[in-house]
């Protein structure tokens, strides 16, 4: 249902282009934003890896690293992406207090997945293993491909509307045009708002559909659905400065790193945290655990009891 969701938001993203088209009757100019949008974007696709994780100042780590916790965060992602018959990705912390995390990479074999420094602290292993399985869900399903390919058609629509506002349409008499001048302000100023609208609706659902394929490669919903509300009650108390900076790259996070709350809404990049839990708990039919302490539970894979720790950044 996610991926046809998906796919009927794209579409209607090409439908808006093309028709927005049409009534400015800019042929030339929509061919130019769309030349320059997807030189832009593709751009974006290409680098977009090294310019996130440099953004946000990651930090590549190993099995190697003297922090044990960190070693078992790299450990169980390596031992997820295998099992998920991924490539393995580059695997990162963040010096960032906010509990958090994302996946980025053009595809599978060019993939980096990070968490932050506070989601390591006040999450239990299990936690911070279905929160990973959650980014492995988005390089597994290649929602960096499907954002890239929204961005181009949403950019390719504002350039569009832009250079229509500014330079005015392609057509050489505005009453062939239908709606008439009135009617291309109003697509001009409206179209790209609806663009924006169309693109966030996708991302909820690539966000609904990394829950669910998250689930499948942690093996306990459970332990995702208690740590998205772990990291959405603290996540509402820590500033992520890098990210209030860049607005932009707020989607790509587990959790909205910016101001906002209630129910999914159509100006969010992220369906309402209460969604997401009521749909992974209705896949195991029970209640979130609530471990008292982080790194304090059993390892869902090992069973072995972590010793109890204040956290290896506090």
């Amino acid at each position: 249902m996610n991926h046809l969701k998906t796919f009927s938001l794209l579409a209607a993203l090409t439908a808006l282009f093309g028709g927005l088209g049409y009534l400015i009757g800019g042929a030339g100019g929509m061919l130019i934003a769309l030349l320059i949008a997807g030189g832009m974007n593709l751009f974006s696709y290409w680098n977009a890896d090294k310019i996130v994780l440099k953004m946000y100042r990651a930090q590549p780590v190993d099995e190697a690293h003297p922090n044990a916790v960190v070693r078992n965060y790299v450990a169980d992602v390596r031992q997820m992406a295998a099992d998920a018959g991924l490539p393995q990705p580059v695997v990162a912390i963040i010096p960032q207090d906010q509990p958090n995390a994302f996946a980025t990479g053009r595809n599978p074999a060019n993939a980096a997945v990070c968490a932050t420094t506070g989601l390591l602290d006040m999450l239990t292993r299990d936690e911070v293993r279905g929160v990973m399985a959650h980014e492995l869900a988005h390089v597994k399903n290649r929602d960096t491909l499907t954002m890239t390919v929204t961005a181009t058609i949403a950019g390719a629509i504002a350039a569009l509307a832009n250079f229509a506002l500014f330079f005015g349409g392609g057509g050489s008499d505005e009453e062939e045009r239908p709606g008439g001048i009135v009617g291309a302000l109003a697509l001009m100023i409206l179209a790209p708002m609806a663009a924006g609208l169309v693109q966030m609706a996708i991302s909820r659902a690539r966000e609904y559909e990394a829950d669910r394929v998250g689930a499948e490669i942690a093996g306990d919903p459970q332990a995702l659905a208690s740590a998205l509300e772990k990291i959405e009650a603290y996540a509402r108390g820590i500033q992520n400065p890098t990210a209030e900076r860049n607005p932009a790259s707020g989607q790509l996070f587990i959790i909205n790193p910016l101001a906002g709350k209630g129910a999914d809404n159509l100006f969010s990049t992220h369906p309402a945290t209460a969604n997401r839990v009521r749909a992974l708990l209705e896949r195991v039919g029970g209640a979130v655990r609530r471990p008292a302490t982080a790194w304090s539970a059993p390892s869902a894979s090992t069973g072995v009891p972590v010793t109890p720790s204040p956290g290896p950044w506090s």
